[in-house]
C-alpha cells in the first residue's frame, strides 16, 4: 500500500556543546510542524560539530537527553532522526538516532565511513548499515561521508530501503560534492533521497547548507539555501518509482563478476596482428 509521508528537513546551526539548547530548538521545530510525520536534523546536531572533548557530550539511548527527545516525538506524534555522539563499548560513535512517533528509540545507526584522521581519532566506526521503518516507510540511513560511497547506498537499496535519508555536517570546500552525490545516490538506486545539512560558521569551519530532497531520477523535489537556517518541507507518497526504469536494481548483474587485474608487463596472448604490405614498417 502507498504511504504518504510529510518530511521536514531542519537545516540548522546547532549550539556548540549546547545539548539542552539544541533539544529546545528541536522542540520548537517539531511544535511548528504539526503536519510533519518525520523531522530530520543534521549530523552531530545534539552536540554541534565538535571533536575535542566529545566524550563529555556523548549520550546513551536510555539517557536523560533521549528521554526529553522521546517526549518531543510523542507529544508531536512525529518521528525524529538526528545526529549525536553516542557512548558505546570502546569509545564514542558518530550516531544517527531514529525515534518513532511513540517516542521509542527504534534504531541507532553508527557512521561507518569516518571523515579523515580527526574523525577517526574521535570516533569508533560503525560496523553495520541500517534500514529502519519509521512512519510506515523503510528508510536507509547515512551520515555525511557515507553518501560519497556508492556501495553504501546500494547496500541499503538492496536491503529494501524505500527512501534514503542522509544527515550531514558538510563544510567548505565540499558543498558541490554532496550536491552531486545526493542526486547520484538517488538516480543509481532508483530511490528518493532526503538530505539535511548543517549551516553556518563554527570556528574555522563553514557548513554549507544546501539541504535537498531528490527524486529517484535525480530531479530536485525541494532545495534549501546555502547561507541561512531553514526548515524544508517535503511530501512524498512512497514507494516512489523511477519514471525512466521500472526497477533499476533488477537490471543489475548479481553477483558482480570478479575484477581482473592485469600486470603492466603482461603480453596479450591473442592472435598476432601483422602490418599490411602497404603499411609503413
Amino acid at each position: 500500500m502507498p504511504t504518504a509521508v510529510n518530511i521536514a528537513l531542519a537545516q540548522l546551526s546547532p549550539s556548540l556543546r549546547g545539548t539542552e539548547a539544541n533539544i529546545e530548538t528541536m522542540r520548537q521545530v517539531v511544535a511548528g510542524r504539526p503536519e510533519a510525520d518525520l523531522v530530520v536534523f543534521p549530523e552531530l546536531y545534539l552536540s554541534g560539530y565538535v571533536l575535542d572533548g566529545i566524550e563529555d557530550l556523548a549520550v546513551r539511548p536510555d539517557g536523560p537527553e533521549l528521554q526529553s527527545i522521546a517526549e518531543i516525538a510523542q507529544g508531536g506524534s512525529t518521528a525524529l532522526v538526528f545526529g549525536a555522539p553516542e557512548h558505546m563499548e570502546g569509545g564514542v560513535a558518530n550516531s544517527a538516532f531514529c525515534v518513532d512517533k511513540r517516542g521509542t528509540v527504534a534504531a541507532v545507526y553508527r557512521k561507518v565511513q569516518l571523515f579523515g584522521g580527526d574523525e577517526s581519532d574521535a570516533f569508533v566506526a560503525g560496523d553495520e548499515l541500517l534500514v529502519v521503518e519509521l512512519c510506515g516507510v523503510k528508510m536507509g540511513i547515512m551520515i555525511c561521508f557515507d553518501v560519497e560511497f556508492p556501495e553504501v547506498a546500494r547496500a541499503l537499496a538492496r536491503g529494501e530501503a524505500e527512501l534514503l535519508v542522509t544527515i550531514s555536517a558538510n563544510m567548505e570546500p565540499f558543498g558541490n560534492d554532496h550536491a552531486v552525490f545526493c542526486s547520484a545516490r538517488a538516480l543509481e538506486n532508483g530511490l528518493p533521497h532526503s538530505y539535511v545539512n548543517q549551516v553556518g560558521p563554527v570556528g574555522n569551519l563553514n557548513f554549507v547548507g544546501g539541504s535537498t530532497a531528490v527524486s529517484p531520477d535525480g530531479e530536485t523535489y525541494a532545495q534549501a539555501g546555502f547561507l541561512q537556517e531553514e526548515v524544508l518541507d517535503v511530501s512524498l507518497v512512497l514507494p516512489v518509482k523511477s519514471s525512466v526504469r521500472e526497477d533499476y536494481l533488477s537490471e543489475l548483474r548479481s553477483p558482480m563478476p570478479d575484477v581482473k587485474n592485469v600486470p603492466s608487463n603482461a603480453t596479450h596472448r591473442g592472435a598476432d596482428v601483422k602490418p599490411k604490405a602497404s603499411d609503413p614498417a
